[in-house]
């Protein structure tokens, strides 16, 4: 049975404010779904109510199947979580914090040690397991945070805004432990568009507390930034007008343009489908073409006009 979390009619007042309404959201399978909206759109509450930290005012929160104010350790079980910026006591090695977190999480004592092992190996810690966590860098502080949802080995992670106030080579770090985690579903929130595109799959907008889309990244940039996705193709040498000229004859190439001397910029009509055609037209020119990928200026037009509608 594929992971899953789903959201029927989720809403939570504070007051007469709400923070969320009738939120009708399903994930299933094993893939990265990034969650995007402005500060105060209900990306937090939402995640807090998945993992029972706040009780909705109405509806249901469910990871598995399993509804969380039903049945809280079954439901969780099989889930793990970063909300918001969790501390680690600074006096703790690596190791000594994995293991207080693995106890606490009712991981078998004969498991642990093998655990926090596999945990530290992901994210690439095995080196500084024995340093205390007080002298590491935040981007190191966060990946032993990320280690520590690995440990009991969960289907569903949900992450908040993970890379948030981390150096680049920081928040490079966590979105190549986040790509590492495909067997599971990822739920993660992030006001960076060009990791959502980078890391996730699928992305779902909300705003004012109610969802705004859902679907692929492809189908969420053709849909609503002027009809066009948009990749960005990659060369191992500085590219001329040739091959651009022959991209713009290519069946739905609405636009190119250089974004730097190896690098060229697609704008296309259609999906997915539509960008894989593309693809297959593209890798056909024997250019010396070296990547091909989606594009965050698509993602970011398409939500500025959906965050746009909104207000």
């Amino acid at each position: 049975m594929p992971p899953s979390m789903e959201a029927a009619g989720l809403t939570k007042r504070y007051g007469s404010f709400t923070a969320l309404s009738d939120l009708n959201l399903k994930l299933e399978g094993t893939k990265c779904v990034g969650f995007l909206g402005p500060n105060g759109a209900g990306k937090t509450t939402t995640m807090k109510m998945f993992t029972g930290l706040i009780s909705p005012t109405g509806g249901k929160a469910m990871i598995n199947g399993v509804e969380i104010r039903e049945d809280k350790k079954k439901a969780l079980g099989s889930c793990a979580s970063l909300i918001e910026t969790p501390e680690i006591y600074p006096a703790l090695t690596a190791r000594e914090a994995l293991m207080m977190l693995a106890e606490l999480r009712g991981v078998p004592k004969g498991e642990r040690l093998k655990r926090i092992d596999e945990a530290l190996g992901r994210v690439k810690m095995q080196e500084w397991e024995d340093k205390k966590v007080g002298s590491f860098s935040k981007g190191m502080k966060q990946r032993v945070n990320v280690a520590s949802t690995l440990l009991t080995d969960p289907q569903v992670i949900i992450l908040d805004e993970p890379s948030t106030g981390l150096d680049p080579r920081g928040m490079s770090e966590v979105r190549d432990i986040v790509k590492s985690l495909g067997n599971r579903l990822v739920f993660m929130s992030s006001h960076l568009l060009s990791e959502v595109t980078d890391v996730c799959h699928e992305v779902a907008m909300i705003d004012h507390g109610k969802l705004l889309v859902y679907d692929t990244i492809s189908n969420v940039t053709a849909k609503f930034s002027d009809g066009g996705g948009m990749v960005e193709v990659g060369f191992s040498r500085e590219v001329d007008d040739e091959p651009a000229g022959r991209i713009r004859k290519m069946e739905g190439v609405l636009e190119v343009r250089k974004s730097n001397g190896r690098h060229l910029i697609v704008k296309f009509a259609g999906g997915l489908e539509a960008q894989e055609n593309l693809f297959e037209q593209v890798a056909g020119l024997g250019k010396g073409i070296v990547s091909f990928k989606e594009t965050s200026s698509g993602l970011e037009e398409a939500y500025l006009k959906l965050i746009k509608e909104t207000v």
